[in-house]
């Protein structure tokens, strides 16, 4: 692979479908993806709810050697039978992971030192990869993607080098209107990657480098019932159009050591699942927060972006697959929160955190 060979991905267009929401602050355009299908009544089989289940002490890899009985479903807090079981491991993986640079949200500077990390990361080990990877490059002009996929980290890393990563025409630092442009762009970027992903068989690893989207929320942002009903849309969208596509979302943050540290830890007041409108936020659809939403992880903190790529590789096997049956929902957009027990101790499950059942 000489060089990247990228199909782009539009920003999904414009049109009656958008949700505007107007803040206190401004306004904010954000499109619902038009492809995905309205829900529809669920049979027992269609209620069926998949798991990838990492297991890990509470430093060092991830263990294997698990057996059904070592776990315990919790939905809302009540034991769900296990349906069905793997242990998932070895070179046989069926994992593939896609690499996204963040050109939106993050400045020339750091984007540059990214290409650099990122080469060498690609590159370690050879250049053997552990499972097949495909490269991203997110910028205002859409997502272009590399079709293929593959474990020669060589090959990658010089389509890397030759690739033409455009930076945003609209600066940085361009106050409020700036900053809902880039969450706009940003939560398109990531509904129209969900779409797509949608159709491929298989669990997805996406690595999103970047410090993330702006959060736009604070102590004076008050939302209406409205607004609020309209950001609850795009959180069980985007939910469960990552639960659909299968997809483990993990956040590597490129900023390193040198910023705020109370802005790096902020998501973490938003990690909850969201169950109705009144307890939603802007900040809800940060890129940390649904990454761990989604059984990833979110690292920052660190200069080491290689380092922090190698971690999220070694996060991804062994795992486990589980699979139970969700019981019938009383209203549409339904949250479960989701956890899984471990028998053995000093072993933490980590999964999704929740999932939106529809009658």
């Amino acid at each position: 692979m000489a060089a990247l060979h990228l199909e782009t991905i539009m920003p999904t267009p414009v049109s009656s479908a958008l949700l505007f929401l107007a803040l206190a602050t401004g306004a904010v355009a954000v499109s619902q993806d038009a492809s995905r299908p309205a829900p529809t009544p669920s049979s027992a089989a269609s209620r069926r709810i998949t798991l990838d289940v990492v297991v890990t002490p509470k430093t060092g890899p991830p263990a294997a050697g698990l057996a059904q009985s070592d776990f315990t479903v919790l939905d809302n807090k009540v034991a769900r039978p296990i349906t069905s079981f793997a242990a998932v491991a070895g070179p046989q993986t069926p994992v593939t992971v896609l690499l996204l640079i963040d050109t939106v949200n993050t400045d020339v500077r750091t984007v540059d030192y990214e290409r650099q990390q990122i080469d060498k990361f690609l590159r370690s080990s050879g250049g053997r990869l552990p499972h097949p990877t495909s490269l991203a490059i997110f910028s205002d002009n859409g997502t272009q993607l590399e079709n293929r996929y593959t474990a020669d980290g060589n090959a990658l890393g010089d389509a890397l080098d030759q690739a033409q990563i455009g930076l945003r025409a609209i600066g940085k630092d361009t106050g409020l209107a700036g900053a809902e442009d880039r969450f706009g762009l940003s939560l398109n970027a990531l509904l129209s990657l969900l779409s797509k992903e949608a159709a491929m068989p298989g669990r997805k690893i996406v690595l999103w480098v970047s410090p993330g989207w702006p959060y736009l929320s604070g102590p004076r942002t008050d939302l209406t019932a409205k607004q609020e009903q309209a950001l609850f849309s795009q959180v069980t969208q985007i939910s469960t159009g990552m639960r659909d596509a299968n997809i483990t979302l993990y956040s590597v943050d490129p900023l390193g050591t040198g910023q705020d540290l109370a802005t790096e830890s902020y998501y973490r007041e938003y990690l909850d699942g969201v169950a109705k409108p009144s307890q939603v936020d802007v900040a809800s659809l940060a890129l940390q927060v649904l990454a761990v939403q989604s059984g990833g992880l979110a690292l920052g903190g660190d200069n080491d972006i290689a380092g922090m790529l190698d971690r999220c590789m070694a996060d991804t096997a062994p795992y486990y697959e589980l699979t139970f049956d969700a019981p019938a929902a009383e209203h549409p957009n339904e949250y479960h929160k989701l956890d899984v027990k471990v028998s053995r101790p000093g072993l933490i499950a980590r999964t999704r955190a929740g999932y939106y059942n529809q009658p």
